[in-house]
């Protein structure tokens, strides 16, 4: 495809050691033909390609020197927006970065829009969308096991599991279309029970993938953790333990946090959104009853609750309160100041939490918190889809459409127990085919590719 030329800023923003200039398009080597000499005053074209050149930006317009850089060229289509491309690395400054990203505009280029890069390697033919926004989420992975899930995905993993389904349902239809363009020779059955096979399989197949939906969604979001608790029982604490800083504020006071506190952490392999909440009690104070409320808000979306109670104190109409409320969320229970006499029945809590562990710990002391760590882990990583699988579903848009080709299957499937006319189940399996291809862009509309894109960041 034949685009206009664009230029980014491709490093983050602030002080570092170095700082990137992408650009890519056809006018991208002229560009920096424009603006780039090296030591013996040659020009970006008279370098040697795909090799870092030492020199520097010059201003056209008065030929003054920007940074001192190193510059490298490389020529379509090995690249990857398999446009002209040519990458400046230069001081990592704001005022560098910034300067000779205005000298580019100024000289041919346009500002990149968000995405956009990954958006023409896309359309270019380079990788198809379910790789595309894997580059994305290998960006923003918080753990090594979701970067090597998404690495996988961008090397294919999901884009050939998807065409190998596609190449069944092609091979349906196809059954289909020599049944209706060819009835006298009498293969009606046949064709019905090689449906029934085919179909089957694609249904199994996309039922696996859909089974890897909740495991991915804690690898690219992280596990929805709430902290719960009266105030006062350790839930900072726990919060700042579980950090490995102190992040939150502690003091004896009861209602020190008021509001939420949220945080990603890492533990060993699962990503927690950790959510430390205002201690649950009756209050006046309209501040604290506004963090109360969210607390209680936010329960009802959590994956999972950790509920705190103090054992140095007996059980109050406020704890059996929280009980009730978490007694049908996945929840570890800790009982808190172990290292003071304890007032608490454990036996009282087992029965109305027959189905939650429990945990004693001594947060100040940080006794525990490996056990909780380890639960959590068991919890999550001990389930029927392993985290070490080559194919998980972390997106929510392939959920989606798997969904959707999973219904357009089942549909097929049962056309075909009722005996329907093959035309009518060719509808179903076309649905499902294109479905799935929405997965991969082949079958994707101009709006949807817009909106995956602008979701990206510029200088991707």
């Amino acid at each position: 495809m034949d685009f206009d030329t664009i230029a980014a800023i491709a490093t983050a923003p602030g002080e570092a050691g170095i700082g990137i200039i992408r650009i890519s398009g056809k006018d991208a080597i002229e560009i920096g033909d424009k603006i780039f000499k090296n030591k013996k005053q040659l020009s970006l074209k008279e370098c040697e390609e795909r090799k870092l050149n030492y020199g520097y930006i010059f201003d056209p317009k008065n030929g003054q020197k920007v940074d001192e850089v190193l510059a490298v060229y490389i020529k379509a289509p090995y690249t990857y927006t398999r446009e002209d491309i040519v990458e400046i690395n230069c001081h990592g400054g704001i005022i560098p970065v910034r300067r000779i990203l205005e000298i580019v505009l100024e000289n041919g280029a346009r500002l990149a829009e968000r995405g956009e890069f990954t958006k023409r390697a896309f359309l270019n033919g380079r990788i198809d969308l379910s790789q595309a926004e894997a580059v994305m989420d290998l960006i923003s992975a918080k753990t090594d096991t979701s970067f090597n899930v998404s690495l996988n995905q961008l090397e294919g993993s999901i884009s050939n599991e998807v065409k190998k389904l596609q190449n069944v349902l092609l091979s349906m239809l196809a059954h289909v279309e020599a049944s209706i363009d060819f009835p006298e020779d009498d293969v009606e059955d046949l064709t019905y029970e090689t449906l029934k096979e085919q179909g089957s399989f694609v249904l199994e197949k996309i039922n696996k993938l859909l089974g890897t939906v909740y495991t991915g969604k804690i690898l690219r979001e992280g596990l929805k953790t709430v902290i719960l608790g009266k105030p006062n029982v350790g839930k900072s604490s726990l919060l700042n333990a579980i950090l490995r800083e102190n992040r939150a504020i502690v003091t004896d006071i009861p209602g020190t946090t008021r509001d939420i506190i949220e945080e990603y952490v890492n533990i060993k392999g699962v990503p927690l959104k950790i959510i430390d909440t205002a201690g649950i009690r009756q209050t006046e104070d309209i501040v604290e009853k506004l963090g109360v409320d969210k607390a209680k808000e936010l329960l009802g979306e959590a994956d999972l609750v950790i509920a705190v109670f103090d054992t140095s104190k007996e059980l109050t109409e406020e704890d059996y309160y929280i009980i009730d409320l978490i007694k049908d969320k996945t929840t570890i229970v800790l009982l808190n100041k172990s290292d003071l006499p304890s007032k608490i029945d454990e036996i009282d809590i087992k029965e109305h939490l027959p189905d939650k562990r429990i945990i004693h710990t001594s947060i100040s002391k940080n006794e525990g918190i490996d056990k909780l760590e380890d639960i959590i882990e068991e919890m999550f990583l001990s389930s029927e889809v392993k985290i070490t699988d080559s194919i998980i579903i972390t997106n929510v848009r392939h959920r989606d459409q798997l969904l959707k080709a999973k219904s357009n299957i089942e549909d097929a499937l049962n056309s075909l127990e009722s005996n329907m006319p093959l035309d009518c189940i060719e509808v179903d399996i076309k649905g499902c085919w294109e479905n799935l291809g929405e997965i991969t862009g082949d079958t994707v509309g101009e709006d949807i590719i817009d909106k995956i894109f602008s979701e990206f960041c510029i200088g991707k």
